[in-house]
C-alpha cells in the first residue's frame, strides 16, 4: 500500500490536472457559440444554393457545365478529409480519419486511384504516418476557418473535375448537430448527386401552415415547368457551380470547426468528472493510510508504556 507522501503528491497531481481540464472546458464552451453562430448563419444559403443547383440543373444542358457532366469511365478520385489542429478531443479526430481511410480503401479497390487534401494537423499526421501524401494540406485553421481556404481547395477540386483529372470529389467531416453531439458526414460533392444539404445533415423540413390550409384543394397532377437562364445557361451555371464548391467547402470547414469545440467541451468534462471522482477516492484512501498510521503509533505507545511498567 503506498505511503501518505505517495498519495499526497497523487491528489497534488490529480487536482492540477483538473484545473487544466476544467479551464479548457470553459474556453471550448466559449468557443461554440461563435462557432455555432458562423453554422447557422451559414446554413440557409448552403440550403438555398443546393436546392437551387438540385432544381435548376434537370432544366439545362449538362454537356455546357463540365462540373454537371458525370464521366463515362472512373479513375481517379479526390477525397476531402476535415480534422482538426489539436487533440483532446475525444473521437472527433479518430471517427473522421478512420472513415476517411476505410473509403480510401474502398475506391481503391474499385479500382480507382485516390488523392487526398488534409485539413487539420492531425489529418495530415495520420496520412504521413500511412505514407498517404495529400495534395493539398491545411493547418492552423481548423478552429477559424477562412473563405479563402475554401475557395483554394475549390479551384482545386473544380479544376480538377472539369478538366477529367478526377472522376469524383467526396468531403469527409463531423457535423455538428448540437453543441453536444456530433454526425460524421460522408457527402460526394462531384458529381452532383440530387441530394439536398436538408437530406444530407438530416434536418427535418419546415412547412409554412397557412390559415388555408383546410380550403385549398390538394394538386391532381403536376404540371410541367421551365426555367429561364438570363444571360444563357453557361454563364448562370458556372457561375451557380462555383459558387456551389465553395460554399460546400466553407461550410463543412464552419460545421467542423463547430463540431471541435463541441468534442473537446464534451471530452473535457469528462476529464474533469473523473478528476473529481479520483480525487475524492484518493482523499478517502488518505484518510484511511492516516488513521492507520495514527493507529500503529497509539499501539505502540501502550505497547511500550506497558513494558515499561512491567519492568
Amino acid at each position: 500500500m503506498p505511503n501518505l507522501h505517495d498519495i499526497e503528491r497523487r491528489i497534488n497531481s490529480v487536482a492540477s490536472t483538473k484545473q487544466i481540464t476544467r479551464t479548457m472546458e470553459m474556453v471550448a464552451a466559449a468557443k461554440i457559440r461563435r462557432a455555432t453562430e458562423r453554422v447557422t448563419n451559414a446554413l440557409p444559403w448552403s440550403l438555398a444554393i443546393s436546392d437551387m443547383i438540385v432544381s435548376t440543373a434537370r432544366y439545362a444542358q449538362l454537356d455546357i457545365e463540365p462540373l454537371l457532366m458525370t464521366h463515362p469511365e472512373m479513375k481517379r478520385s479526390l477525397v476531402v478529409v476535415m480534422a482538426s489542429d489539436r487533440g483532446l478531443a475525444g473521437g472527433f479526430n479518430s471517427n473522421v480519419l478512420r472513415h476517411a481511410e476505410n473509403l480510401i480503401h474502398e475506391r481503391e479497390r474499385s479500382g480507382l486511384e485516390v488523392d487526398v487534401i488534409a485539413c487539420g494537423k492531425k489529418a495530415i499526421g495520420y496520412f504521413a504516418y500511412r505514407h498517404i501524401v495529400p495534395v493539398l494540406e491545411f493547418k492552423d485553421r481548423s478552429a477559424d476557418p477562412t473563405y479563402s481556404q475554401a475557395i483554394e481547395i475549390a479551384h482545386y477540386a473544380g479544376h480538377g473535375y472539369a478538366e477529367g483529372d478526377y472522376d469524383e470529389v467526396y468531403i469527409v467531416y463531423n457535423h455538428a448537430k448540437n453543441a453536444a453531439e456530433q454526425r460524421l458526414i460522408e457527402q460526394k460533392l462531384l458529381p452532383i448527386t440530387g441530394q439536398t444539404y436538408t437530406q444530407l445533415l438530416g434536418i427535418p423540413p419546415k412547412k409554412e401552415h397557412s390559415v388555408f390550409d383546410g380550403f385549398i384543394e390538394p394538386e391532381v397532377a403536376s404540371y410541367p415547368s421551365d426555367v429561364d437562364f438570363e444571360p444563357d445557361p453557361q454563364t448562370v451555371l458556372t457561375h451557380l457551380m462555383r459558387t456551389y464548391l465553395r460554399n460546400s467547402f466553407f461550410f463543412a470547414l464552419l460545421d467542423s470547426a463547430a463540431g471541435e469545440q463541441g468534442a473537446r467541451r464534451n471530452a473535457m468534462k469528462s476529464a474533469t468528472d473523473n478528476a473529481t471522482d479520483m480525487v475524492a477516492t484518493l482523499t478517502r484512501m488518505y484518510n484511511r493510510a492516516r488513521q492507520g498510521a495514527i493507529t500503529t503509533e497509539i499501539s505502540e505507545i501502550v505497547g511500550g508504556a506497558a513494558a515499561l511498567e512491567d519492568e
